[in-house]
């Protein structure tokens, strides 16, 4: 059984009169990737902000390494690398200088952690550039550095894509997989760029305006995210009857603009075309193709699935 190092119960962080975060309950699995998946606002860096314990919750509990009592959480925090929002350094340091500093203020003995974690991130030649002439990529980059540089075993990163670079993108993505096989670092990641997650995650929780939709593992995401037909038809209510009668399909979805999405029979797409147009059915087009990320997101939080 695939032990839980991250759980929160019922976490809640309420401004005023407004829940920012309501009730989440999820879990994550040691040595796993998981990706916390929302639109921007939809509660993802308050989640993040309170299991670092830089946020504190309204209601809920979060629960680290078996610990979640105060002491215990603090104890916890201690082997977790986080990379919230901006991350604070001082403007007229360099990278090096930087690291340098926290360091030091973190009691971390081995002094070549800071040449090792900038060689990994991309930094190794900035030479004396002061952070703040730094762009938005090479800061996220040297937010990582710091966040990974007391090779902590759980890993939090606040959509860390952000001001990178497609070359960046796909470093970033080989370095967090290279810490994950290699360190068996676990590690969340949020992100609104969906595309990305699914390079890298191996489960998922889906957030929306707060609320928890979803958690689902990538295996079991992808098969919701199977092959599917689509056809656009002029009368759907027809078609799904031929399709039941005929072929005995039984999954698929109507969507707007009077498209079908047939998940069985994705083998037979002349004998669907056949079914329908015999039966006087006028057929627009016809596709092969699969779900994406993207689409599964926007069906949990308003799609049109009607079957």
């Amino acid at each position: 059984m695939n032990e839980i190092i991250l759980k929160t119960e019922n976490l809640t962080k309420r401004y005023k009169n407004n829940n920012a975060v309501n009730n989440i309950s999820l879990e994550v699995k040691k040595g796993s990737i998981y990706g916390l998946v929302g639109k921007n606002g939809a509660g993802k860096t308050t989640i993040l902000r309170m299991i670092c314990g830089l946020t504190i919750p309204t209601n809920g509990e979060v629960e680290l390494f078996g610990e979640s009592s105060i002491k215990g959480l603090n104890n916890s925090r201690r082997r977790i690398g986080c990379m919230i929002e901006t991350p604070s350094f001082y403007p007229y340091l360099s990278a090096k200088k930087n690291l340098e500093y926290y360091r030091m203020q973190r009691g971390i003995v081995e002094q070549e952690c800071v040449d090792e974690v900038l060689d990994l991130v991309g930094l190794e030649n900035v030479g004396n550039k002061k952070f703040k002439n730094f762009s938005l990529g090479m800061k996220q980059r040297l937010g990582l550095a710091l966040a990974i540089m007391a090779d902590p075993d759980l890993l939090v990163l606040d959509e860390p894509i952000n001001g990178l670079d497609p070359s960046g993108i796909v470093e970033l993505r080989e370095l967090l997989l290279k810490l994950n096989r290699e360190k068996n670092t676990t590690i969340v990641i949020s992100s609104h760029i969906l595309s990305e997650l699914e390079h890298i995650a191996t489960e998922y929780g889906f957030i929306n305006n707060g609320e928890f939709l979803e958690q689902i593992s990538a295996k079991q995401l992808s098969e919701k995210c199977r092959q599917y037909i689509s056809v656009k038809v002029n009368d759907p209510k027809k078609a799904v009857t031929i399709l039941e009668n005929n072929l005995n399909s039984k999954e698929y979805e109507v969507l707007n603009d009077n498209e079908i999405r047939i998940y069985d029979n994705v083998n037979m797409p002349e004998k669907i075309a056949e079914a329908l147009v015999k039966n006087e059915v006028l057929l627009f087009s016809l596709n092969q193709s699969s779900l994406k990320l993207e689409e599964h997101f926007m069906n949990l939080v308003g799609g049109n699935k009607n079957a």
